[in-house]
């Protein structure tokens, strides 16, 4: 039987050697993150659990809603794509199979997988209004993907509940711990996909970035503090699950407007 004190050693050591080794980069912050996981895992793990969310989820009927929730994903896209190459950052878009979904619910939410699978609730139109206002929710939630949060959160469960044992390693020896990582990082089939809390270190990335996307993509990026204030004005008692996934407040708001020169140099009506 090995010593306490030598597999907290082992474990120390493990960590050590899992944040020198198996560091990434945040796109556009530059930030380095912990990366133990393949993003061709992480996007396999998302299509098949994509996949069983879309199925046991009712698609609104709403045409005009839906072909626009579609055609601000598609912009957003490719705004991503020009951001990506234009970086020599491309290779990292690899794998992606991006999809846009409007799922009949009163939830006022949104999410995107890693690979680029995005799903809105019609309960979150009526907060964004207009186009502008969903292009600062999926400039937000693309950018969650594009950041690799979902991996990150995941890679920080591994180093801590398995010592940075890989993720096919885990698969095989410790599947139902595994799974459990998974679900603590997406909380998949809970609420029909919803995402768990990300940081708001984690968050403050996804607002930077998704400027920058949403400026790209022709949307004026002027238009996100509104729509935060406007999250902000749903709250009350039981706020909405948008609202406690994505906390708003001064602060948030207050560093999106110290954001827009930057994002406003990429926007181009």
């Amino acid at each position: 039987m090995t010593h306490p004190t030598t597999r907290r050693s082992l474990v120390i050591l493990l960590a050590a050697i899992a944040l020198i080794t198996a560091c990434a980069t945040v796109p556009l912050t530059g930030r380095k993150q912990l990366s133990l996981i393949p993003a061709s895992q992480m996007q396999a793990m998302s299509y098949q659990q994509y996949t069983e969310v879309i199925q046991a989820s009712q698609l609104s009927k709403d045409a005009a809603q839906t072909a626009m929730v579609k055609r601000v994903g598609a912009r957003i896209q490719g705004a991503v794509e020009r951001y990506m190459t234009q970086e020599g950052l491309g290779d990292q878009l690899a794998g992606y199979a991006w999809e846009f979904n409007l799922i009949e619910s009163d939830d006022v939410n949104a999410w995107c997988m890693p690979g680029g699978k995005v799903a809105f609730y019609t309960g979150i139109l009526p907060v964004c209004k207009d186009e502008t206002g969903i292009a600062v929710v999926m400039g937000h939630e693309v950018a969650h993907a594009i950041a690799e949060h979902g991996g990150e959160r995941m890679s920080q469960g591994l180093l801590a509940q398995l010592g940075g044992m890989a993720l096919s390693e885990a698969l095989q020896s410790k599947p139902q711990a595994t799974q459990q990582l998974w679900m603590t990082a997406f909380a998949v089939g809970a609420q029909y996909g919803a995402l768990l809390p990300y940081s708001r270190l984690q968050e403050g990335e996804a607002d930077q970035m998704g400027l920058i996307f949403m400026a790209m993509a022709g949307y004026d990026p002027r238009q996100a503090p509104a729509f935060w204030e406007r999250m902000s004005a749903q709250g009350g008692a039981s706020p909405p699950e948008f609202m406690s996934t994505h906390p708003s407040d001064e602060t948030r708001i207050r560093k999106l407007n110290e954001h827009l020169p930057k994002a406003l140099e990429y926007y181009r009506p």
